[in-house]
């Protein structure tokens, strides 16, 4: 049976628009094609079809054990049969049969079509599991399909679905139709229907890759990250250190006239990203990172391991702390220690009524 050489350059474009390997194909529709025949024969022959690549010629061979008498229709012959189709047989040896069934080519059409459809489908999900499965933890840009309840599917590209879920969607960001957005790639799951790519915009590792992105010192190794922690699109605080004492990290991160720090939150839907200096001393790093509050002082907690108290005038108490506790919160755990914020009073001249405490009381009375 032939299906003609128009036939086989149609797979060859059919695995460039795939990004699929021909051979994988070609394989593929030799499986489609056995299958198809195993159900329009009657018997349990054992059958191999090839497809030539060259003439799109479809070969269909059956081998059969040579035999002196047959205790097996379906796989052996006899000598004298065998003769017939080559004359070197011998008992006890194999010949190939070829095989060119009636009818066999609009059963196998049919049939052939569904099988192949499913396994390029299947090499498909494998070539994208494969290529996310590697990109669990960075950023990729995708852009927004369709909402399904609390899920948002992403495109990655023309071939790719991802999803976010609500858990990882920022509070308050619109996700709308053909909008352009970086995700953070958490996780990639295989099941039954193929990859499943989970996305994230509230994870501190987008905020990570986001700032290597913008940051060419952070890119060069100058700049290190110690630490984030984030409140998706509302806040968050970054540790840096720099391994070059002439260079700032908190002004390279920010950037001149605050260039480089508002391109990084403008991809975090406005969020407000505080950049601090790391400390191998403790109380210094927790002063930091309760900017930008002003802090008076810091001392360690005596009952207490890896707590501290903060004390803060009290015009800086509501920064220090911030709205609802946000401030004091990203700034324990950023640094992993208890903090416990107290104000204290402005030192001030003493006023007369402090110096003649004593009469301003009795006259009082």
């Amino acid at each position: 049976m032939r299906l003609g050489r128009n036939f086989i350059e149609a797979l060859y474009d059919l695995s460039e628009a795939r990004g699929l390997d021909v051979n994988i194909i070609i394989s593929t529709l030799e499986a489609a094609l056995l299958s198809a025949y195993k159900k329009f024969q009657t018997g349990n022959q054992d059958i191999e079809i090839k497809i030539n690549t060259e003439t799109g010629d479809i070969l269909v061979n059956e081998s059969r054990k040579v035999v002196e008498e047959i205790k097996d229709p379906d796989t052996e012959i006899t000598l004298r049969d065998a003769k017939r189709y080559d004359r070197t047989a011998e008992p006890g040896g194999v010949i190939t049969i070829e095989r060119n069934p009636t009818d066999f080519g609009r059963i196998a059409a049919q049939t052939a079509r569904q099988v192949i459809t499913q396994r390029l489908r299947d090499e498909e999900r494998r070539i994208v599991y494969s290529e996310f499965a590697d990109k669990v933890g960075d950023m990729v840009t995708g852009v927004i399909f369709k909402n399904d309840g609390d899920n948002t599917i992403v495109h990655i590209n023309d071939k790719t679905e991802a999803v976010l879920t609500r858990k990882e969607k920022i509070p308050g960001e619109r996700y709308i139709y053909g909008n352009s957005m970086k995700f953070y790639v958490l996780d990639v799951k295989q099941n039954s229907r193929g990859p499943k790519i989970i996305l994230s915009r509230t994870h501190p590792g987008l905020l990570r890759r986001l700032m290597e992105l913008e940051i060419p010192e952070i890119q060069q190794g100058i700049i290190e990250i110690k630490n984030i922690v984030r409140d998706g699109g509302s806040r968050a605080k970054v540790s840096l250190v720099t391994l070059d004492p002439n260079v700032d990290p908190v002004g390279a991160c920010v950037g001149s006239g605050g260039a480089r720090i508002k391109a990084i939150s403008n991809a975090l839907r406005g969020e407000k990203v505080d950049v601090v200096p790391y400390s191998e001393d403790i109380l210094t790093y927790i002063r930091g990172a309760l900017s930008p509050a002003q802090i008076a002082k810091v001392e360690p907690a005596l009952d207490s391991e890896k707590a501290a108290v903060v004390y803060v005038y009290q015009d800086q108490l509501s920064l220090a702390i911030g709205k609802a506790g946000q401030n004091v919160r990203l700034a324990a755990k950023l640094t992993g220690w208890k903090i416990d914020i107290k104000t204290i009073e402005p030192d001030r001249m003493p006023t007369l009524k402090d110096i003649f405490h004593d009469v301003f009381t009795d006259d009082d009375k």
